[in-house]
């Protein structure tokens, strides 16, 4: 995967069906876990794809790879209840399988947490070994290592919760 080929933009409303169509084939793939199915349309349906243009705290993304379609991701900017700092989140990430496995997902998730620095948080449900592998493995080579751990059930899923904080230290 050639870097100079990906780029990362911001989603007009005008494509927001594009990234509709996008988020079916995700939920497809997290189906899996989530045991969900499709709706009597044959539609999972994401609910909350208008809040990326609604709220200022939601910031949407299309991951391209020689200007075509290779995947999105959603990031947060929240106050945890209880807090009083904002932090950044992964709401959701996806990139197509013909991409997959080629360095794309740890390279577009170093350049989005380069985007945006700050403290972070990034999750995944416990069931999916193959999210946990990968999100461990892309969090502490952009860290070098310094992250925690947690494990959590939010939102009827366990999960594992990784946090870091790319404020100061992490210069790439």
């Amino acid at each position: 995967m050639h870097e100079t080929s990906v780029t990362i933009e911001r989603i007009p409303v005008e494509h927001k069906s594009v990234l509709r169509q996008l988020m079916e084939l995700y939920d497809y793939d997290f189906s899996e876990y989530a045991q969900t199915d499709v709706n009597e349309h044959g539609y999972y349906g994401y609910g909350r794809v208008d809040h990326y243009w609604t709220a200022e705290s939601r910031l949407p993304y299309f991951i391209k790879v020689e200007g075509k379609h290779a995947g999105f991701v959603l990031v947060g900017h929240y106050v945890p209840e209880g807090d009083s700092s904002p932090i950044w989140a992964i709401n959701e990430f996806f990139i197509m399988r013909k991409y997959r496995r080629q360095g794309l997902g740890t390279y577009v998730a170093h350049q989005v947490f380069d985007m945006h620095r700050g403290p972070w948080t990034v999750n995944q449900v416990w069931c999916n070994d193959v999210s946990r592998v990968f999100w461990e493995r892309v969090i502490s080579s952009y860290t070098g290592g310094e992250y925690e751990k947690t494990r959590q059930f939010r939102n009827g899923f366990d999960r594992q919760f990784i946090t870091f904080d790319n404020s100061l230290t992490i210069t790439r």
